[in-house]
Formats: structure tokens, C-alpha cells, sequence
């Protein structure tokens, strides 16, 4: 990890937020190149690729290595991803979900969960497929031993797929993988991912297009968008600086105990956890004891809550507007986590992920053209799995900001199935790989 030229996060963040600017102003110009260019490109996908750019030249990153007078390595890293998870992200989600519609959210019916599912389903077949086909051309690759076998490593990767980050890590204590190689499984973790995720955001400029395809029924998207709109219309009115306060009070506020509760609850649940005597059911619950499944599923349960409030005419100021702002930045700060070089490092381990993410897309595609899904369940029943809670509302917002909680109600629900979920896909991996 070579020191990239800025490091000062304060230098980082201005950099991220030019790069921002940039895209939102080219992309309101109405002739010339730009306007053929964001035909195109959408500008959700513009503001995640050019900070991954930068990573790639290190001209910044997420991580990098040092050396201390001591003549010891010291590994650094930026701290605006986690701020923008976890101040930005329960803010912008707060914001976002005071106007929703509940009743409207639950009248989109069963194919939300069905494309969910389907893509839950395509994580755990994906998996020992990609091992089936690899081992056919480079038996190697999808080979070694005791805790150095592949499959377990890439019992990481599903728990990651389908949950999150907490079930990741309930992966690596159940099957023991080689610590020392757990980096490898991490790097193929974060490119396929953000591969997968930026073709998402590209096909929401064409998303008109795939509907029609897929002969989509895409009514109650659209009815849901309508009531939100006129409701905006409705109490819209120009921000003063005390609306713009008292939203940040709301969301800041909200954080705060969201936080304050987190911390609480992930320590009672973890003693609990750890008090159960099955290793395999400390495992399954193990999502219980993350700060961040908390923060995530609080902040969402008030926002809620005020939703039923006065709280909601907040909208008619841009409450979600001054969300979405706080969504581009993370939007920014995980593309920085982005660097392309790091495809070219283990390309066995590469080739294994992309064959997986794969299936797990043609799966989605199969189900959602037999169902006439449109593309936005296709696309957050997707994020839900393999993003979860931090890119989920960010794919789901993209369609419209009142959409955003749809992504996370999906998302809190992968962290439940996710370990679960992910040992079933490794005991079929383990299978493959013996096949």
C-alpha cells in the first residue's frame, strides 16, 4: 500500500467534494458533450467512479503503509468512510424517511422480497458454481487444504454477499480460515462488489429501457413517487435557517441516540449471544452484537415514527435534498475504497468473485423477466444482499429519495439471513470443491 500524495483528510475531503461539484454542474449543462456524455453515464455513477480514479493513481486512499523512525511499518487510513457510514448515512436515512408513506411502501407488494430472495438464492448457488466451473480450467485456484482451503475463505464472501460486515466476520471464526490469506478474500470483497455496484448505477440511466424489456409493471413505484411529489408540493417552501437547523437537529439528534442506544443494546445482545452454548447458534445471531445493525435499524424505527408527525412538513423544506447531499458524500468516500490496481493482484481469487457475482445477477435477471419485476426491485433486492444497509439506500434513492428506506428496510433484513444464508452456500462450496 503505497502512500498515495494526500493524506490529511481535511485536503481528501475538499478533494471529494470538487469532484462532486464538478459532476453536478456538468452534468446541468443542456448542450455540447456533457449533456450527450450524462445520457449516457449516470452522475450517481460519475460521483463514485472519480474518487475510485484517484485511488487507483493514489492520489488518495483509504489505507496506506508508513514507515516510523524506528525503521517500523505503521498502517494508516482516512477516516471519512466511517464518518459518512455512521453520522452521514443514519442522517441522510432520518431525513429521508420523514415524508415516507408507509401504507404506499407495504402496497408494493411481494416482488420487493421475491427479487431479495432471488438474490440471497444466487449469493448461496453462485458460490460452489464458480468453484464447479473454475476447477474445470485451473483446479488450483479453487483448491488448497485444511485451514488454507479456498472454500473457507470464500465463506467470508458470502457472509459478506448476504449480510454485512458482522456476518462476514462470524464467517471467518466458523470455518477457521488462514488469517494470512484473509486479505486476498477482502480485496476480491470490495472490487467485485463495487464492479457490481457501479453496472447497477449505470443501468438506472437506462432503467426505462430494462422495464420495458423486462415488461415491467412499474405502477406502484411510480404511485408511491406521485404521492410523495405532491405531498412536497404541498408544503413547499423556501428553507429559512431555522427549518435548515431544526432538520439537523432531527437527524443529528436521531444519530446521537441511535449511537447512545447502539452501543447499549450491542452489549447486552453480545452477552447474550455469548452465553448460548451452540458455537453454530452464537454464529447465526452474531449480527446482534454489530453497533452498526443497531444504528442503522434505530435511526430508521424514529424516522419512522416522525414520519406520523408534524415532523414530516420538513420535506416541503428539502429534508430529503439535505439527505441526499450527505448520500453523495458517502457515495464519494466508498468509491474512494475503490482501487482497480487491486483486480490485477489475485486474479484467480478475481475471476472466482466475478463468476459468482455472475450467476447471481443472471438469477436476478431470470426471475425478475418471469415476474415482470421492475428494475428497481432488481436492482436494491441486489444491493440489499451484497452492499447491505451502506449502499443499498444509496442504489434506492437514486430512483427517487423516498425510495431510500425501501433499501434499508431490505438491507437490516440481510443482516438476519446473512450467516445463515452464508453457511448454506459454504456447505455446498465445501462440496464442490470436493467433487
Amino acid at each position: 500500500m503505497i502512500e498515495p500524495i494526500f493524506t490529511n483528510d481535511a485536503i481528501v475531503f475538499g478533494i471529494l467534494m470538487t469532484s462532486l461539484g464538478f459532476v453536478f454542474y456538468t452534468e446541468k449543462i443542456k448542450t455540447g458533450f456533457w449533456h450527450k456524455f450524462y445520457k449516457i453515464v449516470p452522475g450517481l455513477f460519475m460521483a463514485y467512479f472519480i474518487p475510485a480514479l484517484f485511488t487507483t493513481f493514489r492520489i488518495i486512499s483509504p489505507e496506506w503503509e508508513t514507515e516510523n523512525a524506528a525503521g517500523e511499518v505503521v498502517k494508516n487510513s482516512s477516516q471519512l468512510y466511517f464518518v459518512s457510514s455512521r453520522f452521514l448515512l443514519p442522517a441522510a436515512l432520518v431525513l429521508m424517511t420523514l415524508s415516507i408513506d408507509l401504507k404506499a411502501i407495504f402496497n408494493l407488494g411481494s416482488k420487493a422480497l421475491i427479487m431479495f430472495f432471488t438474490g440471497t438464492v444466487g449469493v448461496i448457488i453462485g458460490g460452489p458454481i464458480a468453484i464447479l466451473l473454475i476447477s474445470i480450467f485451473s483446479p488450483e485456484t479453487v483448491g488448497g487444504s485444511d485451514f488454507d482451503a479456498v472454500w473457507r475463505g470464500l465463506s467470508t464472501l458470502a457472509g459478506s454477499w448476504i449480510g454485512g460486515g458482522a456476518n462476514q466476520t462470524a464467517m471467518l471464526e466458523i470455518y477457521k480460515y488462514n488469517p494470512a490469506k484473509y486479505g486476498g478474500m477482502v480485496i476480491v470483497d470490495i472490487v467485485v462488489a463495487n464492479i457490481w455496484m457501479a453496472i447497477l448505477l449505470i443501468g438506472i440511466g437506462k432503467k426505462k429501457k430494462i422495464n420495458k424489456w423486462l415488461k415491467a409493471d412499474n405502477s406502484a413505484i411510480e404511485e408511491l413517487k406521485e404521492k410523495v411529489i405532491k405531498f412536497t408540493q404541498k408544503v413547499k417552501r423556501n428553507p429559512s435557517l431555522t427549518d435548515l437547523m431544526v432538520m439537523l437537529a432531527i437527524a443529528f439528534g436521531t444519530v446521537g441516540f441511535g449511537h447512545f442506544s447502539a452501543s447499549y443494546l450491542s452489549a447486552f445482545f453480545s452477552d447474550i449471544v455469548s452465553s448460548l452454548t451452540s458455537q453454530t447458534w452464537r454464529n447465526i445471531f452474531s449480527f446482534l452484537d454489530s453497533e452498526f445493525f443497531w444504528l442503522i435499524s434505530i435511526s430508521t424505527i424514529i424516522a419512522i415514527i416522525l414520519s406520523f408527525t408534524k415532523a414530516k412538513n420538513y420535506e416541503g423544506a428539502g429534508a430529503s435534498k439535505l439527505g441526499s447531499v450527505f448520500i453523495y458524500i458517502l457515495v464519494a468516500t466508498i468509491g474512494m475504497k475503490m482501487d482497480l490496481n487491486q483486480a490485477f493482484e489475485n486474479p484467480g481469487l478475481m475471476v472466482i468473485g466475478i463468476v459468482w457475482m455472475t450467476i447471481h445477477a443472471l438469477l436476478l435477471i431470470i426471475v425478475a423477466k418471469i415476474i415482470r419485476a421492475p428494475y428497481f426491485f432488481l436492482a436494491v433486492g441486489s444491493q440489499a444482499n451484497v452492499g447491505g444497509a451502506a449502499s443499498a439506500p444509496i442504489v434506492a434513492q437514486a430512483f427517487h429519495p423516498s425510495l431510500a428506506s425501501v433499501g434499508v428496510l431490505l438491507a437490516v433484513f440481510g443482516y438476519a439471513i446473512g450467516t445463515v444464508g452464508a453457511i448454506a452456500c459454504t456447505i455446498l462450496m465445501e462440496l464442490a470443491s470436493t467433487l
